[in-house]
């Protein structure tokens, strides 16, 4: 069993810290045990309740309700929320579901190239490949996929972009460049991975960096190329630690940060003052590089 400290649960859920004792005090749904030394600690189950209550809530139904439902009732309302997406899209999101399950890539290659060939690569990412990890994620808080689905399927994603992107011709030398990055904390690469191939496509240098890259090191290669742009992705919630390494490297940088990602982070910087471009989808930042 894997445990998680509050701290984890906070950063994984976007739920504060604050919030989820105040749960747990008025609440039943959650019962934390704890250390010898009396810290709290959480479970797999209890960090898929917490994202599923997180989820409800977020849809106008009160804590008081969950509070009564079963785990059972509890994962129907969540599947009956991902039910409610246009019909023709969930067939295609049950086929790439089924291919998972299974492990079945020849399966889900075949539906993904499908995709590829009618919508091109951004728009499959868009309106098919993001809903469809959006309902793993939701699977994997029902209980009904493992976390090793998600990690089959992610990769197997990773793949297909980053083979449409060796296809794209190479920058010409005196072509625009831009500095793709993933800061510390930050493991989801499949948002940086798009936004390679759209910068390639439109004919950009890019120099992709990769996940967890130290603020040290973006600088660097910031003095050595001396691009027009650099761009990240803030999809974690932001900590008191991740949001000064935000603000570290906008105080050090003599170019814009571009960044997508959660639109609560954009909103954390903007009460702190930290200047950062926001482009909250795959078409913004096509128009933004045109």
């Amino acid at each position: 069993m894997t445990k998680y400290s509050i701290a984890q649960v906070e950063a994984l859920t976007g739920i504060k810290g604050h919030t989820i004792r105040v749960w747990e005090r008025r609440y039943n749904f959650l019962a934390p045990e704890r250390t010898n030394t009396n810290i709290r600690f959480y479970s797999d189950a209890e960090l898929r309740k917490l994202l599923n209550v997180s989820i409800l809530n977020r849809n106008g139904v009160k804590i008081s309700k969950i509070d009564r439902m079963t785990d059972a009732q509890i994962n129907e309302a969540i599947l009956n929320l991902f039910n409610t997406i246009d019909t023709a899209l969930n067939e295609e999101i049950n086929k790439l579901t089924l291919a998972m399950l299974d492990m079945d890539e020849i399966k889900f290659d075949k539906i993904f190239q499908k995709q590829l060939v009618r919508f091109g690569l951004i728009k499959t990412m868009t309106d098919i490949i993001y809903p469809f990890l959006n309902h793993v994620g939701v699977l994997w808080t029902t209980q009904k996929a493992m976390p090793a689905h998600e990690h089959y399927v992610s990769n197997l994603i990773r793949q297909k972009i980053i083979a449409a992107t060796d296809s794209l011709p190479s920058a010409p030398a005196n072509a625009r460049s831009i500095v793709l990055f993933l800061a510390e904390g930050e493991d989801h690469e499949l948002g940086l991975l798009l936004a390679y191939f759209i910068a390639k496509d439109l004919g950009w240098q890019v120099y992709y960096l990769g996940q967890n890259v130290p603020t040290e090191n973006v600088l660097e290669v910031v003095a050595l190329k001396k691009p027009q742009y650099i761009l990240s992705i803030l999809t974690a919630p932001l900590s008191k630690k991740y949001e000064r390494h935000i603000h570290n490297l906008v105080l050090n940088l003599k170019i814009p940060l571009i960044a997508s990602g959660s639109p609560g982070n954009f909103t954390i910087l903007k009460k702190a003052a930290i200047e950062v471009v926001h482009l909250p989808s795959p078409d913004a930042l096509v128009s933004f590089l045109r």
